[in-house]
């Protein structure tokens, strides 16, 4: 090819133009969403990466055909009528964020992970293709297991996640990471360290707030890397000043509270370095989930009861009020403190109320898709939307052959990964023009993943074992272990404090009945429950309070 300028973009150019579309994609590693005009052929070409790291939305207005990374630019052209797609609203109740291929208007889709469309005219439908697939991926695992001891695992995740991490470091501009003292932080950083001959810049943010605070433990695997660190403990008032940013960041409704440590640790990463790597993909490829060993034994223990008897005691758990259900506990204990059992979030109450809804699961896949709900039952609280199938509901998506865990972690990769946890680093990344990158996600990493047997990768149900045995290499594991914590906000005690005039005037009940998306008599008893301490709702709340936030953003602007 005949180089015009220094684009890594030219180079995409050059390998579509000598081996066609569909090899190029196959050979690409990395994050990208592209659209490619062929003058020749006059052919569009819109193509997302394997995992779903970066967006790709298209659709049609009027008679264009219309594509974008982001909604906002599909919002300003003209023509464009933002009828929301309530069908969509009910999976995000479900979801907190909205699963391709939907979006929250009708008439535009999301681009599926691993996958190209092409256009020959305007007005074509044409079939979205799969270059990539986790199925294949997993497939071709169990065709070609890995065959060596755990120690020989450990040495060979070592070299190919260390390849990964050294791909990704390659930049003309400052690099760091994200740390927060986790397993899968702290292993990127540790290779990124073991691979330069200067200290990595590392980044986190602590809260005040006892209960949601890790920076002490990303202090103390940065001391012992070597790392050239940077933390930030922020108030309360720091915090709160994200929401009001949130639905511009977003583009559309999302509603995973850990968006606004995740928007500050970006902020903080963005004033020192231009890209930043990440720990993001190691809990959906080595179990660092509770709920995929703990679904099983649930189920072994629910299946033994009667669907009847369940229903029975499901009801009676619903009606029981979560606040004088902590009275007694409390005074079974000895230990009665009506302020303690007010403000804990796993109050005894509270975990019984969402027992009554396990109870009702009427399978394993079932009891899992509740585990993973945000809103039990979108039908309740949104008007006129009917929640539209997905792989989590879909039991012919679960992949067969593999253990309850295993087939949990691939339906994460396939939800829960792109349409959460990926959508809400980049959107706040890019919001401040942070360049994010996750070598846990390059495919090489993957595919090698889903090589493992159970037996090795996750022995005896053991959380994240092999990354454990990684990790041991390079930081003592009295600085790591400890139960897994997350990325979290107390989204609980701020509704009922800071937050408390912003939700009430979101969820004032006329406001709802005038839009007509919700209804108005259940989001307010969800409200009033949860100001007065008897149930904590902040999920259910704030998914209904982000999309709140966002409709008036979309008519202010």
């Amino acid at each position: 090819p005949v180089w015009r300028g220094h684009s890594d973009s030219e180079v995409l150019v050059a390998a579509i133009a000598a081996w066609g579309v569909d090899a190029t994609l196959r050979r690409a590693t990395g994050m990208f969403a592209f659209a490619l005009w062929n003058r020749a052929s006059r052919v569009l070409t819109l193509a997302r990466d394997r995992i779903g790291e970066k967006p790709l939305y298209y659709g049609r207005i009027g008679d264009a055909l219309v594509f974008a990374s982001e909604l906002k630019a599909l919002r300003g052209y003209p023509g464009f009528d933002g009828t929301i797609d309530r069908d969509a609203l009910c999976l995000y109740l479900r979801q907190s964020s909205v699963p391709a291929p939907h979006t929250i208007y009708r008439g535009i889709s999301k681009l599926p992970p691993g996958s190209f469309i092409q256009f020959e005219h305007a007005r074509d439908t044409p079939r979205v293709r799969a270059y990539w697939t986790l199925e294949q991926a997993i497939e071709a695992g169990r065709e070609r297991p890995f065959e060596g001891s755990t120690d020989d695992a450990v040495g060979q995740l070592d070299a190919v996640l260390r390849q990964a991490v050294a791909r990704q470091m390659e930049a003309d501009v400052p690099l760091g990471a994200f740390l927060s003292g986790g397993i899968d932080s702290s292993a990127i950083v540790a290779l990124m360290q073991a691979q330069s001959a200067n200290p990595v810049d590392t980044f986190t943010i602590g809260f005040h707030e006892a209960g949601y605070d890790e920076a002490g433990y990303a202090k103390a695997v940065a001391r012992h890397l070597g790392t050239r660190h940077t933390e930030l403990y922020v108030t309360a008032d720091h915090a709160l000043g994200v929401v009001p940013k949130l639905p511009a960041i977003y583009d559309e409704p999302f509603a995973d509270a850990s968006q606004i440590p995740t928007f500050l640790v970006s902020e903080l990463t963005r004033r020192h370095v231009k890209v930043s790597l990440s720990g993001d993909g190691g809990d959906e490829l080595f179990g660092g989930y509770t709920r995929y060993f703990l679904t099983p034994r649930l189920w072994r223990k629910l299946h033994r009861v009667p669907a009847a008897v369940r229903a029975r005691i499901a009801a009676a758990l619903h009606a029981l009020r979560p606040d004088h259900a902590d009275q007694l506990a409390a005074v079974a204990q000895g230990a009665w403190s009506g302020v303690e059992a007010r403000d804990s979030a796993t109050r005894i109450g509270d975990r019984l109320h969402k027992l009554g809804h396990v109870m009702t699961a009427e399978s394993r896949i079932g009891l899992y898709r509740l585990l993973m709900s945000s809103v039990h039952h979108p039908e309740r609280i949104a008007l006129a939307g009917q929640e539209p199938p997905t792989p989590l509901d879909t039991v012919s998506a679960w992949p067969a052959h593999l253990s309850f865990a295993e087939q949990a972690m691939a339906i994460d990769t396939l939800t829960y990964l792109p349409t959460d946890i990926l959508a809400k680093v980049d959107r706040a990344a890019m919001a401040v023009s942070l360049e994010t990158r996750m070598p846990f996600l390059d495919h090489h990493v993957v595919e090698f993943a889903w090589r493992l047997p159970a037996s090795v990768r996750l022995p005896e149900g053991q959380s994240k074992a092999l990354l454990r045995r990684l990790l041991d290499r390079y930081v003592p594991s009295a600085l790591i272990d400890r139960p897994k914590q997350g990325f979290c906000a107390p989204v609980d005690h701020w509704l009922r404090g800071a937050l408390r005039d912003w939700a009430d005037a979101l969820l004032q009940p006329s406001r709802l009945r005038d839009e007509g998306f919700f209804d108005a008599q259940a989001v307010e008893r969800l409200w009033r429950q949860h100001l007065t301490g008897r149930m904590n709702w902040q999920h259910q709340l704030w998914t209904v309070l982000m999309f709140q936030a966002w409709l008036e953003h979309q008519r202010a602007t």
